[in-house]
């Protein structure tokens, strides 16, 4: 059947989504044996392998074939984006770097999926406390132009992300600024900034001012609500890492091994869910 490859990794990403990882990987597999340059049902296995800590798996994956996922694909970035996580996770900086100048952002697009992909990896990278250099003032020339359009909350927060990594704080308060107008509103967008991107918007600002514990305040409710404004598990997991984080450097030690249990549950051959472990196994107690 003409297409099918592609209605196999619709049907692959959907499973993987809910948590249906086997069948997830199957699917996708089986869109990616029938049409190798199906770019959606490369991205379904790999968000299965994501989710499950495989990531020299993931990493062998996705660099099996590179051209055939990334030749002539507008779905290309996201793609290398998620290699990156891989390679992330594994504390391999150097590689995470070289695919942001590179393939990642090495074009400087304008794209906001792409811009959403270069921050989302910034942001990472500054949780691990990774020297980015002038990065975050490339991604944030150009989020800057469109950052108050009111269209899209999940794209409000990874606008902030840039303006607080670039230190661009009058970025950042009219960014907050337009978020107010637009949940005066009516519509779905509003809704979204009301129930997630406001308050994820304000989190990372107090991350960024060095606010542990308001971040800490704000996420640790958000977490069970913000797929209210989309994006999937894998992207969404960036509330995950800046919460834990910011409970490590607030001094929240039982919430922080507990959030660092959860973790290491979920990726138990994760590096990153181990160094979260050892971390919170090395804080004081409150007292």
């Amino acid at each position: 059947m003409p297409g099918y490859h592609a209605v196999l990794g619709m049907h692959a990403f959907g499973l993987e989504e809910m948590g249906e990882y086997a069948r997830a990987e199957s699917a996708g597999r089986k869109g990616v044996e029938l049409e190798p340059r199906d770019g959606w049902a490369q991205h379904a296995v790999a968000h299965v392998m994501e989710m499950q800590g495989r990531h020299k798996d993931g990493i062998a994956w996705m660099r099996a074939d590179t051209d055939a996922w990334s030749r002539d694909s507008f779905f290309c970035i996201h793609n290398w984006w998620h290699l990156a996580l891989y390679h992330l996770d594994l504390g391999e900086i150097g590689e995470v770097m070289a695919l942001f100048d590179g393939p990642i952002y090495g074009s400087r697009s304008k794209n906001a999926l792409d811009m959403v992909d270069a921050s989302a990896l910034l942001w990472r990278l500054h949780l691990r406390g990774a020297p980015v250099g002038e990065r975050w003032q490339l991604v944030a020339d150009n989020w800057a132009p469109i950052a108050n359009a009111g269209n899209y909350a999940f794209n409000d927060a990874h606008a902030m992300m840039a303006f607080v990594g670039a230190g661009r704080g009058r970025d950042a308060a009219s960014l907050l600024e337009a978020q107010d107008a637009v949940m005066c509103g009516d519509g779905d967008n509003a809704t979204f900034t009301r129930e997630v991107g406001n308050p994820l918007c304000r989190a990372i600002k107090a991350f960024g001012d060095g606010d542990y514990r308001e971040t800490v305040r704000i996420l640790r409710p958000l977490r069970a609500t913000a797929n209210r404004f989309g994006g999937s598990h894998a992207q969404r997991d960036l509330l995950d890492l800046t919460l834990i984080e910011a409970a490590l450097r607030s001094g929240g030690k039982a919430l922080a091994a507990a959030l660092a249990a959860e973790r290491i549950a979920a990726k138990p051959t994760s590096p990153l869910a181990r160094l979260f472990v050892e971390r919170a196994d090395a804080m004081e107690p409150a007292t």
